[in-house]
């Protein structure tokens, strides 16, 4: 059934399922999201929000384009889940305990079972984790994978590893006609289920692979040891798995990742590519370099100060390269809320060095800093396809990028003959990086060169038009397919 004739609208009534961005945190994918729904007025979007806790309650970084017309929020960690009890608790039967099992062992996982025992039933979490039925399935699945370790640390570990899933399959989910998952994960898993129960059809747009993104996240954690880890990684690999098997449609920014998609079982016939895109007139005439930077080489880093963006690495570099040319400075522009911890930290780490010409501006209008800047520099170990370079470029600058998601492609071309628009660097390689900070400083003729090159592969490739008129094209398609 078609939504848009059940409720007798002219519009399209599409939910974004958005995980840990949009709209509490400014970024990359926040960004992209609110510009998608702001390109697209004649359509209705509602927002299905994942986040870790209460404590971020609409505590909105954006303002919210007039044609969202509702928001939910889902908080996977919440510390109200012990204390929300039935009075009667409800026993699984043999098709929902199986399906439990099916889904620990991640063999043939019966997910529409569990959808409805979630779904359905008038039951708690504290019912479930802290009932027969879920310590029956542990028992079964530690017998036979996991008898080496104690029994009470992996009762423990198991419900910590399910209670943000369970809390997931509790939710109460919006109907529409399309759902729009910004990653798999949590995400995948309220967009297959919401098509379970509702109908429409299931769009997913990765910007990284979120399976792998997670996988590299939980082999350097510290939190979780040992077997955990892989229990972790495997769980992640199942809820990918089920959101590539219900999908419609499963976009990506380039071709790797499409690659590691299908790889990761997602059926190549499902996949689109359709590259980021900019608004390369946004930072044409902008202001450009003032008396505060006569006599200076700016090197611009536009990033949330957090551990993903590697900002230890950076001020490392920088310190190094700025030993052998004074008259390097850094402007660090984004938001460091997010991680206050690691912020100061890494404001400790400036101070430490000694180095005099770092500056944390906090979030900022970017369009007054690129024009000031002589390069931009993005040290991240993970990333898709990162709208700072395409702004980079936009602004004739060059940009020196770890070797993560798409940035080589962007930065030395993949189906394009204008040339290097900056220099490519190797994951925490801290002399490399300096390396590459101190050959742009020194040679102001290859940085206009490369600042070119970049300008050019933006405005024939990554032009936000483009963008829109994919996913216009793609909802047109599923909107459809729905009717």
């Amino acid at each position: 059934m078609s939504f848009r004739l059940w409720k007798g609208r002219n519009k399209m009534r599409i939910c974004i399922i958005a995980e840990g961005c949009y709209p509490y945190v400014v970024g990359g994918v926040s960004e992209w999201i609110h510009s998608l729904i702001c390109s697209c007025p004649e359509q209705e979007f509602i927002i299905q929000t994942i986040v870790a806790d209460r404590s971020l309650r609409g505590k909105y970084a954006y303002e919210l384009p007039e044609n969202v017309r509702e928001v939910h929020e889902l908080y996977l960690n919440d510390s109200d889940w012990s204390k929300r009890r039935s009075r009667k608790r409800a026993k699984m039967n043999r098709e929902e305990h199986q399906a439990l099992v099916s889904l620990m062992f991640g063999e043939q996982v019966k997910w529409e079972a569990l959808f409805d025992y979630f779904q359905k039933k008038s039951i708690s979490l504290n019912d479930i984790l802290m009932g027969e039925d879920f310590m029956h399935a542990v028992t079964e699945y530690y017998q036979l994978r996991y008898n080496q370790t104690v029994f009470v640390d992996f009762l423990w570990m198991m419900r910590s590893i399910y209670l943000p899933l369970f809390v997931a399959l509790k939710t109460e989910l919006p109907k529409a006609d399309i759902y729009h998952c910004t990653c798999t994960g949590y995400a995948g898993v309220l967009g297959s289920m919401a098509k379970y129960l509702y109908g429409g059809r299931l769009l997913i747009s990765e910007h990284g692979v979120y399976t792998r993104e997670r996988e590299e996240e939980l082999i350097k954690a510290k939190w979780v040891q040992g077997i955990y880890k892989n229990i972790w990684i495997e769980q992640f690999g199942k809820m990918s798995t089920l959101a590539y098997g219900r999908a419609d449609m499963v976009t990506s920014l380039y071709e790797h990742a499409r690659e590691l998609q299908t790889e990761l079982g997602c059926p190549a016939g499902k996949t689109r590519i359709i590259s980021n895109g900019i608004r390369v007139e946004k930072f044409q005439d902008i202001p450009g370099r003032t008396e505060e930077d006569e006599g200076r080489i700016n090197i611009g880093a536009v990033l949330r100060v957090t551990p993903i963006k590697d900002i230890m690495t950076l001020i490392q570099a920088f310190g190094f390269a700025r030993e052998k040319n004074p008259a390097l400075k850094l402007w660090i522009m984004g938001s460091w809320e997010e991680e206050e911890e690691y912020a100061k930290d890494c404001f400790e780490l400036v101070h430490i060095m000694g180095i005099s010409d770092v500056e944390f501006t906090g979030r900022v209008d970017v369009t007054e800093y690129y024009g000031r800047m002589d390069m931009t520099i993005l040290t991240s170990i993970s990333e898709g396809q990162p709208l700072t370079i395409l702004e980079s470029f936009a602004a004739h600058r060059p940009v020196i990028a770890t070797d993560v998601g798409n940035c080589r492609g962007l930065i030395l071309g993949e189906n394009d003959d204008y040339g290097a628009a900056g220099i490519v660097t190797r994951i925490m390689h801290v002399e490399e990086i300096a390396g590459a900070m101190l050959k742009l400083s020194g040679d102001e003729k290859l940085r206009l060169q490369m600042g070119e090159n970049g300008y050019r592969r933006v405005t024939s490739g990554y032009q936000f038009v483009h963008m829109q008129e994919a996913y216009q094209k793609v909802y047109n398609e599923l909107g459809e397919e729905a009717e």
